[in-house]
């Protein structure tokens, strides 16, 4: 049993084919993905797929690549629709100094609202770092001072130090198929070192693509390549890592356990 902890099933080459992709994830043993929100204004699509499909759950959330498009939402407002029964998370918010879509002090500022939006909904934070590794740190670091709060280190790519810090912050590291490459020997390097408690998987899907579907568009089940790589990096059998990032997934996204029991209102 697998979770791909983040992947983004309203993307197009995505949404059109859902429950092909779900009985796909399903064949490889993938049981629950969360579709992650970019974009606070969708949060209607996202609510609906996870409402449309049982083993799906959703976040809400600005990229920092739409920062600039939503850029003074105040942190009540996304508490607010994080109160579905179906969202487990707030986010992805962060930085991204490769692209830099939006300027970086709009950046900056979302991705604090974010993290007080986090704080507040007690939902765990899904964080976005891109060569952004100080300015990442410094902004946990100041924000944990200000009151603890839950997240995830989503894609990992960044440089070991970040992810220490992470892990001494309290915060999970997800890895993607970019840990399957073959030049990605120090990323499955950092990978082995942290605590086996803060670890994820997942596929950023439509993104990513682990080997041996590198190149093709990602999706949910191929999270599974990504899980053996890692297993084999940890010495681990297969599915002692998908029952470990599994009860990580659900130590983290605690919600998403209550979301299965809870009655969904569609009228909401």
């Amino acid at each position: 049993m697998l979770v791909d902890s983040h992947c983004h099933l309203d993307y197009p080459g995505l949404a059109e084919r859902i429950p092909e992709l779900l009985e796909r994830a399903r064949a490889a043993g993938v049981t629950r993905m969360v579709t992650i929100s970019t974009l606070l204004r969708k949060a209607a699509v996202y609510r609906a797929i996870a409402e449309a499909h049982p083993e799906v759950s959703f976040t809400v959330g600005t990229h920092p690549h739409q920062a600039g498009e939503e850029p003074d939402v105040p942190a009540a407002d996304i508490v607010a629709l994080s109160h579905h029964p179906r969202c487990v998370g707030i986010g992805e918010a962060g930085l991204d100094h490769h692209y830099d879509n939006a300027p970086r002090d709009v950046q900056e500022r979302v991705f604090r609202t974010h993290i007080a939006a986090a704080r507040e909904s007690g939902l765990p934070l899904v964080i976005h770092a891109r060569e952004a590794d100080a300015d990442v740190e410094r902004i946990l670091t100041e924000e944990m001072a200000r009151g603890a709060f839950r997240a995830v280190l989503h894609c990992f790519t960044a440089g070991r130090r970040l992810a220490e810090v992470g892990v001494e912050l309290g915060l999970f590291v997800s890895f993607s198929g970019i840990v399957t490459f073959r030049r990605s020997e120090e990323l499955r390097a950092i990978a082995a070192a942290l605590p086996r408690e803060r670890l994820l998987v997942e596929t950023d899907a439509p993104f990513l693509a682990p080997e041996p579907h590198r190149g093709r568009p990602n999706e949910p089940s191929y999270v599974a390549e990504t899980a053996r790589v890692l297993a084999r990096t940890l010495d681990m059998t297969p599915d002692a890592f998908a029952r470990l990032t599994t009860a990580n997934f659900h130590r983290l996204f605690d919600k998403a356990a209550r979301a299965d029991a809870a009655p969904i209102d569609t009228a909401s």
